[in-house]
């Protein structure tokens, strides 16, 4: 089982910017977590690899009110470094998935 660097940092430029509560980029790091610890198991069907980023996205998704209701937004800088996030991901498991298409079911 191939391990995720443990060195990488999940979201980093949102957690330096003061303007995303750190409790909310919490709430993403735990769903990337969910993908990675996925990915862990080896798993190489890239289907069922795309519905967990699917699955993932949509939940980041819902999590748009509560930035808002924390005067907060996921705005350029967000979007950047979640999908730098995920971008590192897939190179890391050399998963075939484009990190657009990872996201696609993303609106932010």
């Amino acid at each position: 089982m191939r391990k995720f660097d443990e060195n990488y940092e999940l979201l980093a430029a949102m957690y330096r910017d003061g303007y995303f509560p750190d409790f909310l980029v919490d709430k993403i790091k735990e769903l990337v977590q969910n993908i990675i610890s996925f990915l862990e198991t080896e798993e190489k069907d890239l289907e069922i690899i795309q519905n967990k980023f699917d699955e993932m996205a949509l939940s980041i998704n819902d999590l748009q009110a509560e930035f808002e209701e924390n005067e907060s937004e996921l705005e350029t800088v967000a979007r950047e470094s979640i999908a730098e996030t995920i971008e590192y991901i897939l190179q890391w498991f050399d998963i075939g998935i484009d990190v657009e298409d990872a996201l696609g079911e993303r609106d932010w």
